[in-house]
């Protein structure tokens, strides 16, 4: 059954790029993200409209994917390595540098729905460097999130920019091992 509805995120992971020749994209292993609270993405692009013979004769959308942010409880260490480009040193302490070069990555995560969680992979994301906050202690324990502002665009070797996946019965092998590897289409069994 379809999901009429979704709440919840969850399952946020990220699987670093690296490039070879002619911009071709590698994936490495994804890992954890934990502590998923929010992933607000915006539409991309741009529409053009022409007229002709008085009236709007054609319109057209352009998909340049989705810009927003990614809150989570607190960046873990191997986000701040990998891809924030910091150095952890002999005595666990990370530096930030401001050569610090950052890494384009895939970002998966699912949403979770009233029939079953949808899962998803963005192919090429790019994420600016997270603020530093935190506050007093007052009559309660209110934790402070770390939110990644998000760019996620079509990927240059073939222009796709997300794959998503609700578990049904047909696919049930495919949706479990989805967040094993970065999701790729298969267009024949």
């Amino acid at each position: 059954m379809a999901n009429k509805v979704k709440f919840g995120l969850s399952n946020v992971q990220i699987a670093k790029i690296t490039y070879g020749e002619n911009n071709a994209i590698t994936y490495g292993s994804p890992f954890a993200l934990n502590g998923g609270v929010n992933l607000s993405l915006d539409a991309a692009g741009e529409t053009a409209d022409f007229y002709a013979d008085n009236t709007k004769y054609f319109s057209d959308a352009t998909n340049q994917g989705y810009t927003g942010t990614l809150e989570v409880a607190l960046i873990n260490e191997k986000f701040r390595t990998d891809i924030l480009g910091q150095f952890k040193d002999v005595n666990g302490a990370l530096i930030e540098n401001a050569s610090d070069t950052l890494s384009d990555f895939a970002l998966g995560c699912q949403f979770e729905g009233d029939s079953t969680g949808t899962r998803y992979w963005f192919y090429l994301c790019k994420v600016t460097r997270p603020s530093v906050a935190s506050q007093t202690i007052e009559t309660s324990k209110t934790p402070v999130t770390d939110t990644l502002n998000i760019t996620i665009t079509p990927r240059i070797t073939d222009q796709a920019v997300m794959a998503k996946m609700e578990k049904t019965e047909e696919n049930t092998t495919a949706y479990n091992s989805f967040f094993s590897a970065v999701y790729e289409k298969v267009t024949s069994a």
